[in-house]
């Protein structure tokens, strides 16, 4: 049914869980995965002075390296487990970039935090956003 899976993270437990459970789903139907690591441009949120140029630079690294780092937890994840995987880090808008590569699979397998209230408002939703945006079927992990 399902050949290609999806798995954004961010390098969060939550995330953990999603793609130890969406490593299951892809044994037991024989699907390979890509996991997926979105680096946001913060460059264009925040006030950037000629002095903090370097250190913004310095931040879009530290990020790719968190990514890069979540990335290859996954992949061996997914070695152990005996699923083919690939990686992609890519820069753009996590949901955005989730939508385009979404393109090429049959299902996401996502994770979410589960928040409510203030903290929903505030640091947004970017699985509840797949949801709404995604035209392909959409597997929701909670991790509470």
């Amino acid at each position: 049914m399902y050949k290609k899976i999806l798995m954004p993270t961010d390098g969060s437990a939550c995330s953990q869980k999603a793609i130890t459970e969406g490593l299951e789903v892809a044994k037991s139907m024989g699907a390979s995965v890509t996991f997926l690591y979105a680096v946001e441009n913060i460059s264009s949120s925040l006030w950037i002075s000629p002095e903090s140029v370097p250190y913004g630079l310095e931040l879009i690294e530290d990020l790719k390296r968190v990514g890069s780092e979540a990335l290859s937890k996954a992949a061996e994840l997914a070695q152990t487990a005996g699923v083919e995987a690939e990686t992609k880090l890519v820069e753009a808008k996590p949901v955005d970039a989730i939508l385009a590569e979404a393109k090429n699979h049959d299902l996401i397998v996502m994770g979410t935090h589960g928040r409510s209230g203030l903290d929903r408002f505030m640091l947004g939703s970017v699985t509840e956003a797949v949801l709404h945006r995604s035209d392909k079927p959409v597997l929701v992990l909670r991790s509470k």
